[in-house]
């Protein structure tokens, strides 16, 4: 059968901890890329280059599609390895651009969201290229305005907490006009690593954004998402409801733009029990997905649910 799916998570300690995807049973120690059978990469070297030829260059590397291919089920030599977390502070070149610039210009800047999401695949030759952006980028698309504070990280200005503020949502039914950045972002991405590796978009899970737009920020205790869990559930199924459909429309115009492989996080599953996530998470990332694999059926879709492995059997 097909390998199972790698990715990487690179800290700022520069430890390497490796997660697997596949059987939801299985679970091995941690390879080492030599193990995985990854190509061993010159200093500077992209998987495929024999020499410093720019990403546009001539030279095909012969497993460039060797992470689509194992996302579809299909039989591979060797796991596909990524970086899940994409360009990051443990780079010295993403540095000299985060302290120049603040996030939200980074990421929908075109030019520089481009040269991020290079960054890794130029350094590792990696399998995947991820483009650099944010799960919370769509939300200004549904009326929730957040930025990213430097030192504090991101913000919701005005969260949502009533169902009025629901029912103002407002859905993305225009991403060329409300998500300019992303279709030259993609599009170009897709042109630079064409025959080299497989282009992944990202989107957040329903509850994941909805726990972020309620709270107004990262917070694990999630005080106000399960106050509202608890005494108004409604609020939380009408804003769950907006959300699933319109991040599956976000996520389609993904693959629109080039993308050929999708992931959906749900980054805050290890905030709640295993009947919060069956009742809350689970059936809206399924109905999310069900959705985008209905607008995009040859499309691969992950997803992950960070620290689930409390709750696998509720994952299937």
């Amino acid at each position: 059968g097909p390998f199972p799916l790698v990715f990487l998570t690179m800290f700022l300690s520069r430890a390497v901890s490796l997660a697997i995807l596949g059987s939801a049973a299985a679970f091995s120690p941690p390879l080492s890329l030599s193990q995985m059978g990854a190509p061993k990469l010159q200093q500077g070297l992209c998987a495929g280059q024999t020499s410093r030829v720019g990403l546009t260059g001539p030279t095909m590397n012969v497993d460039h599609d060797i992470l689509l291919r194992s996302a579809r089920g299909e039989k591979v030599d060797r796991s596909p390895v990524w970086l899940m977390r994409q360009a990051g502070r443990y780079m010295k070149e993403f540095r000299a651009y985060s302290e120049k610039y603040p996030f939200r210009h980074r990421s929908e800047t075109p030019e520089i969201a481009i040269e991020l999401s290079l960054q890794p695949f130029r350094s590792f030759g990696t399998d995947g290229v991820i483009m650099f952006s944010d799960i919370l980028t769509p939300l200004p698309s549904m009326g929730i305005e957040f930025d990213v504070i430097k030192g504090s990280g991101p913000k919701i200005f005005t969260p949502i907490r009533s169902m009025d503020q629901v029912k103002a949502l407002t859905p993305i039914d225009d991403p060329e006009k409300t998500v300019p950045f992303l279709k030259p972002i993609l599009s170009s991405l897709r042109k630079e690593v064409e025959g080299k590796s497989t282009l992944l978009g990202f989107v957040g899970a329903p509850f994941t954004l909805a726990a972020y737009s309620i709270e107004g920020k990262a917070d694990k205790n999630m005080f106000h998402t399960k106050q509202m869990m608890l005494h108004n559930p409604e609020i939380v199924h009408a804003f769950l409801e907006h959300v699933t459909e319109n991040i599956a429309d976000y996520a389609a115009y993904q693959v629109e733009c080039g993308a050929q492989v999708l992931q959906v996080f749900e980054s805050w599953a290890h905030h709640i029990g295993p009947d919060d996530f069956s009742t809350f998470a689970k059936p809206y990332a399924d109905r999310a997905i069900a959705k985008i694999k209905a607008k995009c059926p040859d499309t691969p879709v992950i997803y992950f649910a960070n620290g689930g492995a409390a709750y696998l059997q509720r994952q299937r």
